[in-house]
Formats: structure tokens, sequence, C-alpha cells
């Protein structure tokens, strides 16, 4: 089979030809139909996620069909040919997090891609059936980014909505592929006003397609003011920074307001001094990392009810490096899926 392969940070993705994995006891291969390019991997290949191994084939946004099984994994409610989302965040199984539904949580790290082989490949080895979901009669090449890029802003969403009362706003930072997902979750699931804040010109548009009550450029003088402005005097009950530098997160916590929430999911690197009067009083600060597969079963249900805009680009394998290169230059709109 096809394969992209990364074998050094910094370098290109070389496409090579490796043999096509066999299933063992409980495990599913699948063909894959679609593997979303996420900034993730290029953190990775740029080396500022350090500790994996490589090479790797990366790729932790999968959807296809089921190609075949290995022993004891047939016969559990799926058939050769069925159309799947994998579940790319595969724990332990055992543990109080993997046990509690939250595997993204699980210390042994197993995810898709980053360790066991991902799906910038025409096949993706699965080693259990459980993370798998069926998808219906969706595209799995449009489901294959809901399986990051729409579950990570789902959950982060989530975690804000006891916050967004009626009359509160949200204030989300970034509406690349991710951020164009929670702006349609913050609409869908609350009734905050919902105020993005995103420097092209062009996602801002998209951004009030999709439901945005207001957009800011940060680039702009005094756009913390004019968050502000929109927010009240009571501020903004919940900010989700989808960016993650220190920029992002100083002007988040700027228009944050008393006992409101602050969720960090990009992966920027960026840190926010802490301290009694730093900050807003009484205010919640986490991150949010992946989802579950609970919520995974709730985004794709949203989409198979026709209630999420998805926008992709198509590309095929063999123009992996051109996608990552758009990417690392903020070109890619909404979300680029790589077609083996």
């Amino acid at each position: 089979m096809k394969a992209a392969r990364l074998h050094a940070r910094g370098a290109d993705f070389v496409i090579e030809d490796l043999p096509t994995p066999v299933p063992g006891p409980g495990e599913v291969l699948i063909r894959v139909a679609g593997a979303g390019a996420c900034h993730s991997d290029l953190h990775i290949k740029a080396g500022e996620i350090p500790g994996l191994p490589l090479p790797q084939t990366l790729g932790h946004e999968n959807a296809g069909w089921i190609e075949n099984f290995g022993p004891g994994a047939e016969g559990r409610g799926f058939e050769v040919g069925d159309a799947v989302a994998v579940f790319g965040a595969w724990g332990c199984g055992h543990c109080r997090y993997c046990l509690g539904g939250q595997e993204q949580l699980c210390n042994a790290f197993l995810w898709s891609g980053m360790g066991p082989a991902g799906g910038y490949a025409e096949y993706l080895l699965v080693p259990s059936i459980r993370h798998l979901l069926p998808i219906g009669d969706l595209d799995p090449v449009l489901a294959a980014p809901l399986t990051d890029a729409g579950l990570t802003p789902y959950s982060a969403v989530k975690k804000t909505l006891p916050f967004l009362v009626p009359g509160a706003s949200a204030v989300l930072i970034g509406a690349g592929g991710l951020g164009q997902y929670g702006i349609q979750f913050l609409k869908l699931l609350s009734p905050a006003k919902v105020i993005v804040v995103e420097t092209d010109a062009a996602k801002r548009e998209l951004a009030l397609s999709l439901g945005a009550d207001v957009v800011v450029d940060p680039r702009a003088d005094g756009a913390e003011g004019v968050i502000t402005e929109h927010t009240g005097d009571a501020r903004a009950a919940a900010v989700l920074d989808f960016v993650g530098v220190d920029a992002t997160m100083a002007l988040g916590a700027g228009v944050l307001g008393s006992q409101g929430i602050f969720v960090l999911v990009g992966l920027a690197g960026g840190s926010l001094p802490f301290s009694f009067q730093g900050v807003p009083s009484e205010a919640t600060w986490t991150t949010s990392n992946w989802g579950s597969q609970n919520e995974l079963a709730e985004v794709l249900a949203l989409a198979r009810r026709g209630d999420l805009v998805t926008n992709v680009e198509k590309y095929p394998l063999s123009a992996i490096n051109d996608v990552f290169d758009r990417l690392h230059r903020g070109l890619v709109t909404g979300r680029a899926i790589m077609v083996p």
C-alpha cells in the first residue's frame, strides 16, 4: 500500500510502498476514504511536539470502509464494506479514564498516527472494533474531519455550556478548521452571542456565514475594546482559544468576565501568567483535549441531521507536502483531506 511517512522532524513526508497490514486477533483493517490534515501533525512535523518515534505514518482524523476483520472481531455489529469513522484515541481499555469513557485522557497515549500508524495511507489498522462508529449515509471523506476537527471543539464548547446563560457572550479566537465547527456548536447548543476573533478576512466572512454575531480583527487598534463593547459590562462568560499563543491568551484573559471560563484548545505553546489580581475573579481555566467517543457519536448525529457545514479541500496523498506547506502558511480555509 502507499503511505506518507515522516522520517525526520522538519523534513518532508516520503511516499513509500509498505505491506498492507494483516489484522490480528481483535483488530480491524480499514480502507481509508479520507484523512484530515491537522495542525497537530504540522506541530509534530516541525518538531514542536517531542517524543514521537520516527519514522511514522501520521494521520489521526480518519474514516473509510471496513476491509477485513482479524480473528474475534467479526460479527460484532459491523460487516465488511461498512462505512465507519475511527475514534483515534486508543487507550489501554482498563484504566479509570478508559473505563469512564475518556480514552483520550489515558496515560498509555496510543493515538492513531502518534505511535501506532495513522491514516495517511491507503489502509489503517485499528486495534479494536470498539474504536469504530457507524456513519450511515454520511460521505466518509466528509466524516473524517469530524473525528477531531469536529470532536475537539464540540467537547470544548460543552465545557462552556453551564456558563452560557441567556444574555451571555462567548468569544472564540481562531476561525480555522476547528474554530469553524466551534462557531456552529456555540450557535446550536447555546443562547450566547458569539464573537469571533480572526486575523484572516476570508475566515471572518466565513465565520459570519456560519452564524457568528460579531467578527473582530485582533490586529485592529482597540480590538479588546471592540470586543468588550459587544460583551457589555459583564464581559465574556466564556473564551475559547483555538490558537494558543501568548497574544491570543492575553486577549482572551482581558475580555473574560468574573466567574467565566477560559478553554485553551490551541497547541501553539503560549502561556499566561496566573496571579490573584492578574486574572478575572473566580474564573475557571482549563484545556480541552480532543473528546470522548460518546461525544463523537453526538457530533456524527448532528452531521447526519444536516446541522453542520463542513468546508473541505480534497487532495491526493501524493500532494501531502504541498498541503502541509499551505497549512503552515495559513492558506487552508477549512480542512484539507488526504484522499488515498
